[in-house]
């Protein structure tokens, strides 16, 4: 399972770092920064949801109020 996290689409509610820790507040910049992630060009960032943390992954995702985070499982999007 993977997440992609879109940097471009985040407010900066920071309701995903309420969820999982693997995002963290950046207060100076107002987004989410997603722990250990790969930034692609698109300024997606990507990474792969460790399996005792699919849970807390998935509900940062269902929490983004702008869906900028996708959770991926076996290449079909399952959220949002």
């Amino acid at each position: 399972m993977r997440i992609e996290y879109d940097r471009d689409t985040c407010i900066g509610m920071f309701q995903c770092v309420a969820e999982w820790d693997g995002f963290e507040a950046d207060e100076d910049e107002g987004k989410a920064i997603l722990v250990d992630g790969e930034e692609r060009d698109d300024n997606t960032v990507v990474r792969e949801i460790p399996d005792d943390a699919e849970l807390d992954a998935k509900f940062a995702a269902r929490a983004c109020p702008v869906d900028a985070i996708a959770v991926y499982d076996d290449g079909e999007r399952i959220i949002p």
